[in-house]
């Protein structure tokens, strides 16, 4: 990775783009430091930690954001909003037929699914804002007045900046290297680890100012765990369930053409880790729902009041049922991933269409006829290969909501680790193509 690095710096071009590609994730970065108006930042931090103890999902985004939603920055949202509302375009995409016609319309078509995105993704921040300022307005001075106005300038100044976000991924994604928004979330998450480190020395290493070896040995077991878990992506992301295919002789003139053999590649985690992040969105959603509804939601009881603390995750009011309203949202969190995983495997890797294409070439699968049963035989490979993915992607997302249980206030996700892998891999592949477009010769040099 180092060397690829190295080398990609030698390019003039490439250097180019390195550069454009840091001082826009510094630009970034600036965001998260600069608190929104009507905050005070001063009683911020003791609110953000009530609301994320005990809370998997909150303390996930915090890690994300790179830590602007602990400080209710400008950025707080990230390009949480755009996510979410790609994640509904995709799925009205496949429900509505007008929208299905755009995306098969090419590069225009795209477009304006994508300006559709980015309309919906605004409108998304503005619901989301608001959720933020009734979900912290019952703390004590995290808002400086009850003047109408600060909640105006809170909603505007957090939508404003999650769309400068979308407009930053895309100048990252077309003067710099790589997915602008993927590199956003991956600079977000790895901002946090000096944080993360001074974390882990004064809770278990320096704890209370006095040196504690069983607090070292806790580290330890924690960085041994991170690196198998680091190993664990790595192996997953990159492996693949490789389908023989033959193509069939053909004679064409005098030329014989066909008779090849190849192979369709099917990753083990084809669905990356979307699932988990439609999954989050999916699991805010019904809580934000109700605490706009009744803002003292928190400490209430009954019905509604359980439906809160399960989605939300949070022990405030009733600590006493914290286990058990873990375990629910633990259930209901692992079969939203497994339904997402299996539902947006399902929508890039059209086994109908695959199946179609291969016939149309004269390939096919040794001992599978051509057709509909060469589908059945892919759709059932995928059935697999989507288990194995959401058991993976499950196994890696509940790793922050049991650290949780052990009350050590420790951030540990296995999300962010699965982004930062993901994002680092995708971002040395596309600058090895690029340099290897760069450096080959062809037949005329």
């Amino acid at each position: 990775m180092f060397k690829t690095l190295r080398d990609a710096w030698k390019i003039k071009d490439l250097r180019k783009k390195m550069l454009w590609t840091l001082l826009l994730l510094i630009l970034f970065r600036a965001g998260a430091y600069i608190t929104a108006p009507g905050v005070n930042g001063a009683n911020i931090s003791t609110a953000i930690a009530q609301a994320t103890q005990g809370n998997g999902i909150l303390s996930t985004i915090n890690i994300i954001t790179g830590n602007a939603f602990s400080q209710l920055a400008i950025f707080a949202m990230s390009i949480g909003p755009y996510i979410t509302a790609s994640i509904v375009i995709q799925l009205l995409t496949v429900a509505i037929p007008a929208l299905e016609e755009l995306q098969q319309e090419g590069e225009a078509g795209r477009q304006k699914l994508n300006d559709y995105t980015k309309y919906l993704a605004a409108i998304l921040g503005a619901v989301e804002a608001f959720g933020i300022y009734m979900a912290f307005r019952n703390y004590s001075d995290v808002f400086m007045s009850e003047n109408l106005l600060i909640p105006f300038m809170f909603v505007i100044t957090l939508t404003a900046g999650s769309t400068f976000l979308m407009w930053l991924a895309d100048k990252i994604s077309t003067l710099g290297i790589a997915n602008g928004s993927s590199l956003l979330i991956f600079a977000g998450i790895v901002s946090g680890l000096p944080s993360a480190i001074n974390v882990f020395w004064t809770t278990l290493i320096m704890k209370d100012g006095v040196f504690n070896p069983v607090g070292v040995l806790l580290t330890l077991l924690i960085v041994v765990i991170a690196l198998i878990l680091i190993a664990a992506v790595v192996w997953v992301t990159e492996a693949e369930r490789r389908v023989p295919v033959q193509y069939a002789k053909r004679v064409v003139g005098r030329k014989m053409y066909g008779g090849q053999s190849t192979n369709i590649p099917i990753k083990l985690a084809m669905a990356g880790v979307m699932p988990i992040i439609f999954a989050m969105s999916f699991m805010q959603f019904p809580a934000m729902i109700i605490g706009l509804i009744n803002p003292d939601i928190q400490t209430a009881t009954g019905f509604w009041a359980g439906v809160y603390k399960v989605f939300a995750f949070t022990s405030l009011g009733d600590p006493t049922k914290y286990w058990a309203y873990g375990l629910i949202h633990v259930v209901i969190y692992l079969a939203l991933i497994a339904i997402f995983t299996y539902f947006y495997t399902r929508m890039i890797f059209n086994t109908t269409e695959v199946a179609n294409n291969l016939k149309k070439n004269g390939g096919f699968v040794p001992g599978i006829r051509a057709g509909k049963p060469t589908a059945d035989y892919l759709s059932n490979i995928l059935k697999y290969v989507s288990g194995f993915g959401s058991i993976f992607l499950g196994c890696v997302a509940v790793l922050p909501i049991l650290v949780s249980f052990t009350g050590l206030g420790i951030s540990f996700g296995g999300t962010a680790i699965l982004i930062v892998v993901s994002v680092a891999l995708e971002t040395i592949k596309q600058l090895e193509a690029q340099m290897m477009v760069r450096n080959y010769k062809g037949f005329l040099d």
